[in-house]
């Protein structure tokens, strides 16, 4: 399983590094942006999964996800936001916009292990 971190923070892309080596998941490719998302998803196919925070410089989440969504090469590509943003509002946004699943930061290894997993 290949995952792509996508997420301003290196200190997070970090965190959720070491928390997807506790289950195992070691093919992990990592962007600051969404800019940098799409080159990695674009050079690195197949990408089973990306876990993608909504604010970021340059591209941002949804912008991202829009993206992802509107290739039809990328139609396999599982869309987890990785986000701050928890109100009701931004949650329908992602899944209108074709995210497949949502989990609000903080988040514990388990809730990862869920939604990554389950």
């Amino acid at each position: 399983m290949r995952i792509l971190l996508v997420d301003d923070s290196s200190t997070m892309r970090r965190i959720q590094k070491t928390q997807l080596d506790g289950l195992g998941i070691t093919d992990v490719l990592e962007a600051e942006n969404g800019e940098h998302a799409l080159r990695q998803i674009a050079d690195h196919m197949p990408i089973d999964i990306v876990l993608l925070d909504w604010n970021m410089p340059v591209m941002d989440g949804i912008t991202t996800l829009q993206n992802i969504r509107s290739n039809s090469a990328y139609s396999g590509i599982k869309v987890i936001m990785c986000t701050s943003e928890s109100e009701k509002t931004k949650v329908v946004e992602a899944l209108k916009n074709g995210a497949n699943n949502y989990i609000v930061k903080p988040f514990t290894p388990e809730a990862l292990k869920e939604k990554v997993l389950g």
